[in-house]
């Protein structure tokens, strides 16, 4: 077996590594004596895990069942037979399965599976987050800057998948007005019209008028 500090995927600082070892590993790693498991302890396992697949000559079984770029069964063969054939079509042998025997591995581009992984991943979040209520709150007052500010902000809110209760506040005098009011949250609603939907129209609460703006589905 290869000493640990040449294994590409068990990189990382002794301190640590050292905090994962049993007693008799930490003296192992002080006399860098090559690494045969006896040390291997549960949290060790799980840190090595979060490293991610294995690739290329990270893989240390000596045979694997090979599945070609395009999805075709290519049987058992040696590692080195299959990094060889991934290196003839310019791309990776990754190993997708550890615990089978033997482990299976596959042709890919390891880096696009990554994006696309990661990708997937972001867009699983954010279809399962909840949507939460962010509130904005205006006045009949409110300048052309200041609108256009709170406005971006609920473009932003929108856009990360939360609903938006913007409230209209009137004070004194200005509830015998409530007509402009009503103007400035219309004129609002059609700012937010590509990434949103109203999902309540414009309606008096007390001194407050109330619109609901919900993200647009894709």
């Amino acid at each position: 077996m290869p000493g640990l500090w040449q294994v590409p995927e068990w990189e990382f600082f002794l301190d640590d590594l050292a905090k994962h070892l049993t007693p008799r590993g930490r003296v192992w790693l002080e006399l860098n004596q090559e690494y045969d498991g006896t040390f291997y302890t549960p949290e060790l396992k799980k840190l090595f895990q979060k490293r991610g697949a294995r690739i290329n000559d990270r893989i240390r079984a000596r045979e694997v069942r090979l599945i070609g770029a395009n999805g075709e069964q290519l049987g058992v063969i040696p590692v080195a037979e299959a990094l060889a054939k991934a290196d003839e079509a310019n791309l990776d042998l990754v190993e997708v399965a550890s615990t089978a025997t033997p482990p299976v591995c596959r042709i890919m581009d390891y880096g696009k599976y990554k994006y696309e992984q990661a990708k997937r991943e972001r867009e699983a979040h954010k279809k399962s987050k909840s949507s939460g209520l962010k509130g904005m709150r205006l006045s009949p007052k409110i300048g052309e800057h200041d609108l256009r500010v709170k406005t971006r902000a609920v473009i932003g809110f929108l856009k990360d998948g939360d609903k938006v209760r913007v409230s209209m506040w009137f004070r004194g005098r200005e509830m015998a007005h409530p007509h402009v009011g009503e103007q400035i949250l219309r004129r609002m609603a059609q700012e937010l019209a590509e990434v949103g939907v109203i999902e309540r129209h414009p309606l008096m609460e007390g001194r407050n008028m109330i619109m609901i703006v919900a993200p647009k589905r894709t």
